[in-house]
């Protein structure tokens, strides 16, 4: 068993978001078009960065990682990101009907804008939604004073909008006009 603290937990597990999200040649890697990456490569990488990282903390960090960011293939051998890319990736998730109505947390300071022009996935390749209040006001806590704005997904659905859900449970979609938002705290 690995006994490493918390500070090279965390420092390890922005890494691999990095690398697997954002830029994957810090650690010498090509991630696949759907994101994925050889396990061993990925631990080689690392240790060639000087990085103490093994199978074993790997897996920790997969399992303990509270966003649940990152995942291996079922075969074990390759791992990736669940969302959040800004490179290039098809994450093959089959499109499926939302909730009636999803979060999104943000910061005061961008209210007016995304109430004039709705929600864009900017570098991202999707809006990042949630079903939980509390995971919607810590993703906008990043960023400044928060604010709750709830989504009219099911009326979005129905209007030809589509929603994917990543296996730790983060809804996505491409866009959302303003018409489909409303500030709740």
């Amino acid at each position: 068993m690995n006994t490493i603290d918390d500070k090279t937990l965390t420092s390890l597990s922005k890494l691999l978001s990095l690398t697997l999200r954002h830029k994957p040649e810090t650690l010498g890697l090509t991630l696949d078009e759907n994101g994925w990456v050889e396990v061993e490569a990925l631990l080689a990488g690392a240790r060639a960065a000087g990085k103490r990282l093994d199978l074993e903390l790997l897996r920790e960090i997969v399992a303990n990682n509270n966003k649940q960011r990152f995942a291996f293939s079922e075969d074990g051998l390759r791992i990736r990101a669940n969302q959040g890319h800004s490179v290039e990736v098809v994450l093959d998730l089959p499109p499926m009907a939302p909730p009636e109505t999803l979060l999104h947390g943000t910061a005061t300071r961008f209210l007016d804008a995304i109430l004039a022009e709705g929600l864009d996935k900017r570098q991202r390749h999707h809006v990042h939604l949630s079903e939980s209040p509390d995971t919607a006001r810590q993703v906008g806590a990043r960023y400044g004073k928060v604010v709750l704005l709830e989504v009219d997904a099911g009326r979005m659905h129905r209007d030809g909008h589509q929603f994917f859900r990543t296996e730790n449970g983060v809804w996505l979609t491409d866009a959302v006009p303003s018409r489909y938002l409303q500030v709740i705290a």
